[in-house]
């Protein structure tokens, strides 16, 4: 049985080990097999370790330097909340906007369901309104 400080433990390594260490090998070890990325996959998909490795392969080649920091965390029973900051270099597309070069910052809440110590279910909302309005081009 996990408490909420071992689970809350699990998603800082998630997000500062994983995500901005860009570790896919803690893949194995942070994410049970068939843990569901909703973000990937949809609330009602089935899922795979496989499809965290494609959204963290998508990010990084389309954000440079990309660093997650988490800034505040939440737990009840198994679940996480995470409130945290995407910050980094726009080289890739993100929210239908082709590379720009220019660095972004971004504040996203995540919900996190670990058991075991591994992370089984992540759903995110992303920033995405004050990212587009840091990389759309700018109107004249």
């Amino acid at each position: 049985m996990s408490t909420l400080e071992d689970n809350k433990a699990v998603v800082l390594r998630y997000y500062h080990e994983l995500v901005s260490g860009q570790r896919i090998d803690l893949v194995e070890e942070l994410i049970a097999e068939d843990a569901v990325d909703e973000s990937r996959v949809g609330p009602d998909g089935p899922g795979s370790q496989e499809d965290f490795r494609e959204h963290l392969r998508w990010l990084w080649s389309n954000v440079q330097d990309v660093k997650a920091t988490v800034e505040d965390l939440v737990a009840e029973g198994d679940l996480v909340i995470a409130y945290w900051r995407i910050e980094g270099v726009h080289v890739g597309p993100i929210f239908g906007i082709p590379a720009t070069g220019r660095p972004f910052v971004g504040h996203s809440v995540s919900r996190l369901t670990v058991r075991d110590g591994r992370v089984v279910r992540y759903s995110v909302l992303p920033d995405r309104l004050g990212i587009i309005q840091q990389l759309a081009p700018v109107a004249v």
